[in-house]
């Protein structure tokens, strides 16, 4: 099972925001990039604050939300899970050493990203079935 890790929202001022999830969530800043994005985290799941026009192309933008990101067990098997449910794979985003992201948006529109984030936990070891 897929676990919910990255919430991206599009911001008119990332670091106003940031500061108030902090003061209000007590969230922890992981890290700020040098694309005025800032990545915040509360030790399982990575919220990243994205500038309005950042990596939106020609696509308009507004503040709220942006995309959700899962961390799966096996990344292989999610993206076939993905692509045969009407899934159309978008293009990567290799962000580093640090995580990357595949990038899917479902019949509706939905972005969805398959990754790993700064800040986030991992996925616990598959239990064993119990007899």
């Amino acid at each position: 099972m897929g676990k919910i890790r990255h919430i991206a929202i599009r911001c008119e001022d990332t670091d106003k925001t940031a500061q108030w999830l902090q003061d209000a969530l007590e969230l922890k800043i992981v890290q700020r990039r040098g694309s005025g994005a800032v990545d915040l985290s509360d030790g399982d799941v990575n919220i990243t604050l994205l500038p309005l026009g950042l990596g939106a192309g020609d696509r308009q933008t507004r503040p709220g939300f942006e995309h959700i990101g899962v961390t799966v067990a096996d990344d292989d098997a999610a993206r076939q899970r993905l692509l045969q449910a009407g899934a159309v794979e978008l293009n990567p985003v290799g962000l580093g050493d640090v995580y990357y992201e595949a990038k899917f948006r479902s019949p509706e529109g939905l972005v969805i990203d398959v990754g790993h984030w700064a800040g986030t936990s991992p996925i616990p070891d598959a239990q064993p079935a119990r007899a």
